[in-house]
């Protein structure tokens, strides 16, 4: 809203100082801040708010060290972080944007989903909360809107770069090639564009979209879940969100740049760049969040945020091309996910097998394995957050280590 504000002040009356808001830059600093403040002065109101509605989470005894003084601790604070990334948003984004609208369904989408389960477990004192099969739901629902978006949404376009032979034959020069086509970025390679209809064969090239849309369901359904999952010591799932947030908008700003994805030779995307101030306004909301949710924690966010920040991640990857990332990009999550997999998937086989079922780790997700172990969970935290920054920074050099 701001921007249009400016916009309009700068073009009609040549304000002093309006332009400002044509950068990006500035933007996504403007939106940082405000998360944060938002965060850090109204987290207190929401903290207390809960508190007085009694909503607070009951903890069932696990065995972990800490856990049952835990108890009562308010949840849903997960309201913090939609009101710290969403308003930023609404004030320093282009809100015509085709990317941001998504981002804000997402954000708004399976925050309601997760708000329908927290207020499940906690009003109607149901533990199961939400069912699996209405979480899935869910998230089919965001995966066809994103999914069918990113096909039939006719600014949403890609501009890769292709060698080509010039006239006076001196050489090579790069062109753009606009594309409406479904691609993504393959790391490590140096031809790192692939195409999902290379996976159909030549007569079924015109449903690739339909197989497209298959693959998002299941990124966003994956990446969504295992936020979930992280989500089970103090600031390990605000934590890892932040620190992937920051990845993530480095790689939407240079795909939006013309000049800087034209160095490093990867796919331009117009109108992307603008997802910066979205995932700064994200960062900012995951850090203000941390502020009361770092050991020990005096909220915690609960499905509420859990399920959003995992589907805003997948929304984010799948807009800028970068799917295909995300095993690396989001390994912390992936390693939880494939640890309950694995726990539950070796239990079943041993029981039918052996009579007893047995296990992999001394209790899954894999957080609560080094619990088991007698590391403190702030020891826990710090290491799988340092992990996450590496796998970052993995991530981040493919775009030039092919």
């Amino acid at each position: 809203m701001l921007y249009y504000l400016f916009d309009y002040l700068d073009k009609q009356f040549n304000f002093p100082g309006a332009g400002v808001f044509q950068y990006i830059t500035f933007r996504a600093i403007a939106a940082t801040v405000t998360s944060l403040g938002i965060a850090a002065i109204w987290g207190k109101t929401v903290i207390n708010l809960l508190r007085k509605l009694q909503i607070g989470e009951d903890i069932r005894d696990l065995g972990l060290e800490g856990q049952m003084q835990k108890k009562g601790t308010p949840t849903m604070g997960g309201f913090i972080i939609l009101l710290s990334l969403l308003i930023p948003t609404l004030l320093f984004a282009k809100l015509h944007n085709v990317y941001i609208i998504l981002l804000i369904i997402t954000t708004v989408w399976l925050g309601g989903v997760g708000f329908l389960d927290d207020y499940i477990k906690v009003f109607l004192k149901n533990k199961e909360g939400l069912s699996g099969r209405m979480k899935i739901i869910g998230q089919i629902g965001l995966g066809l809107i994103v999914g069918l978006t990113m096909w039939f949404n006719d600014s949403i376009t890609v501009r890769h770069y292709e060698k080509a032979k010039i006239a006076t034959n001196i050489g090579y020069v790069q062109k753009f090639a606009d594309s409406k086509a479904l691609i993504s970025t393959v790391p490590f390679l140096k031809n790192n564009q692939f195409d999902y209809s290379y996976l159909l064969p030549d007569s079924l090239d015109q449903y690739t979209w339909i197989l497209y849309v298959i693959v998002v369901i299941f990124i966003i359904t994956a990446v969504s879940n295992g936020a979930n999952i992280t989500d089970g010591i103090d600031g390990l799932a605000a934590g890892t969100s932040m620190i992937i947030g920051i990845g993530l908008a480095i790689l939407a700003y240079v795909s939006g740049n013309k000049v800087i994805s034209q160095y490093l030779n990867i796919m331009f995307i117009p109108n992307s760049g603008e997802l910066t101030i979205f995932c700064a306004a994200f960062v900012g909301a995951c850090v203000g969040f941390l502020w009361y949710n770092s050991f020990p924690a005096q909220v915690f966010m609960g499905d509420t945020g859990s399920l959003m920040l995992g589907g805003v991640i997948a929304t984010l990857a799948i807009v800028i091309r970068k799917e295909l990332l995300i095993p690396v990009l989001c390994g912390v999550f992936l390693v939880e996910n494939l640890s309950v997999i694995l726990q539950v998937s070796y239990f079943k086989y041993t029981k039918k097998k052996f009579g007893e079922g047995r296990r992999i780790f001394l209790m899954s997700p894999l957080h609560h394995h080094y619990q088991k172990k007698g590391y403190h969970e702030a020891k826990i935290v710090t290491r799988f957050w340092i992990i996450c920054v590496i796998l970052v920074i993995v991530t981040l050099i493919t775009l030039k280590l092919r």
